[in-house]
């Protein structure tokens, strides 16, 4: 039996406001509430609301045999709590059909599982608890932060007791393989991996409404047949995207939704697909081989890497600096603290610090709050200066210092540090503009070169200047006394001459 399967990312992080370097020590909150509020509703009324009820009337149209999944960060079931409970009702709706499976990730969406296992774990059972509350499930299949995996990855999770985890099918690992198969983890056999089948999925998620896309318009009777030419023994379809496909990165304007709601019927009438969740998957196929992957890798950009989030100075130094914070954290007990702890941990912070503007620059500024990755990195690390001293403030044995103390002594060393990321960012950039640098300056030197045309124009004005000297000979044969065969036209020739200076 072939199969398709759906799985949506469901996330908003909790995004900064401009705290600047004179807030440390003064302002101890830290989120753009107006921002988080009125983006969490614009999205809602674009994209959650009318797309759930439209995956609710497939489910029922079709008896249940639609079948989709989610993953929703904790972040953002906090942030439907808060600003839009009735979004988190519609997905109550769905759990209850018994068509819909809920999987697990990190509470904050974060990049844990790459710097701390007991972080990672906590949030992973904190997220749990959170899924089991809302919607009355326990998940089996795990998906990390944007689909990021390695084979340390997917042993850890193995070793928590999941049965799957659903990752990136990335060309560089894969090579000649299929996505279109079950596979396994390399370290932990037990563990079955689900590979996104990028082709079809981004066709969906980017190409829909690119009317430059050789494909254009794509509609349910083309998929179809493309789905149709998929060879027979190839078992599953993963079709793994964002949930903001649907009316924000393609509007409603662009027939997504008339796609989506004529998609189910046509798999069900015109080819022998059915539709499954990632746990139906893995209980109802096997695995056909490992999945090796030392490396990380993720479902973003070209490279499918982690370049998105780490590997720039900004990052790595605000990433480092962050996770430097773990075994304070894990001494105190303040739900204040805790609870910033995990929002700053939300990778889209690292993710508005990417210095890539090729290829990939258009994804990177989808809802950005910042102009240039320099100000985010400014912005996160004041942040992070005051939370350390809030950290400091709760970790105090000597009680005779007082906040004032701590906060002026404290700046101080703020100072120092932002002088340091000064420096580094003015490092970075200088790398960044090099290559601008270098294409401008040839710029001058082809016009420099066009510009000594005319000059070889005056090898040629060099011959009247020849005939002039020529034309001086006469002259130098009237001074000459002791010619006596002078004629009558020498006395003219000696008037045109011009005088001898006397000494």
């Amino acid at each position: 039996m072939k199969h398709i399967c759906f799985y949506f990312q469901v996330h908003q992080p909790f995004r900064l406001k401009k705290y600047r370097f004179f807030n440390i020590g003064e302002d101890h909150y830290y989120y753009d509430d107006y921002a988080n509020r009125s983006i969490m509703r614009k999205v809602a009324e674009k994209c959650y609301l009318p797309t759930n009820q439209l995956m609710l009337d497939l489910i029922n149209a079709h008896g249940g045999k639609f079948k989709i999944a989610y993953s929703l960060s904790g972040v953002f079931i906090d942030q439907m709590e808060m600003y839009a409970p009735d979004v988190l009702e519609s997905f109550k709706r769905l759990a209850e059909t018994g068509s819909v499976e809920f999987l697990s990730e990190t509470y904050s969406h974060s990049l844990a599982a790459l710097k701390s296992k007991d972080e990672f774990y906590k949030q992973i059972k904190a997220h749990k608890q959170k899924i089991k509350e809302h919607f009355g499930q326990e998940p089996t299949v795990f998906r990390n932060t944007e689909l990021i995996y390695s084979d340390g990855i997917g042993e850890m999770i193995a070793d928590l007791g999941y049965k799957a985890m659903i990752t990136e099918g990335a060309k560089h690992v894969l090579g000649w393989k299929s996505p279109n198969y079950l596979y396994y983890n390399a370290l932990n056999p037990k563990l079955k991996v689900l590979l996104k089948n990028f082709k079809l999925s981004d066709d969906i998620a980017f190409r829909f409404s690119n009317k430059a896309w050789e494909e254009w318009p794509l509609t349910t009777e083309k998929y179809i047949e493309w789905l149709k030419a998929i060879p027979q023994e190839e078992e599953v379809i993963n079709l793994f995207m964002d949930y903001e496909t649907f009316g924000e990165h393609q509007w409603a304007e662009t027939g997504i939704f008339d796609f989506m709601r004529a998609l189910p019927d046509a798999v069900f009438n015109h080819s022998d697909y059915k539709f499954a969740t990632p746990s139906e998957l893995a209980d109802s196929h096997q695995p056909v081989a490992p999945y090796h992957v030392p490396h990380p890798i993720s479902w973003a950009d070209e490279e499918r890497d982690l370049t998105a989030w780490l590997g720039n100075e900004l990052q790595d130094e605000a990433f480092d600096k962050l996770y430097e914070l773990e075994d304070i954290i894990n001494k105190i007990d303040d739900k204040d603290l805790k609870k910033d702890w995990l929002y700053l941990q939300t990778s889209d912070h690292f993710y508005y610090m990417c210095t890539k503007f090729f290829a990939d620059g258009d994804v990177h500024m989808y809802f950005n709050p910042y102009d240039t990755p320099y100000q985010a990195f400014i912005t996160y690390m004041n942040v992070l200066s005051d939370f350390i001293l809030r950290l400091k403030e709760a970790t105090t044995i000597d009680s005779l210092i007082s906040e004032k103390d701590i906060t002026r002594l404290s700046k101080k060393q703020m100072a120092t540090m932002l002088e340091k990321y000064e420096k580094v960012i003015d490092k970075l950039k200088k790398k960044l503009e090099a290559p601008v640098a270098a294409i401008e300056k040839t710029k001058p030197k082809r016009k420099a070169i066009a510009k000594t045309k005319p000059k070889a124009k005056a090898i040629d004005k060099k011959k009247p200047a020849i005939k002039k000297i020529a034309k001086t000979k006469p002259t130098t044969k009237a001074i000459d006394k002791t010619k006596k065969e002078s004629t009558a036209i020498e006395p003219a020739k000696k008037k045109r001459g011009r005088p001898k200076k006397k000494s």
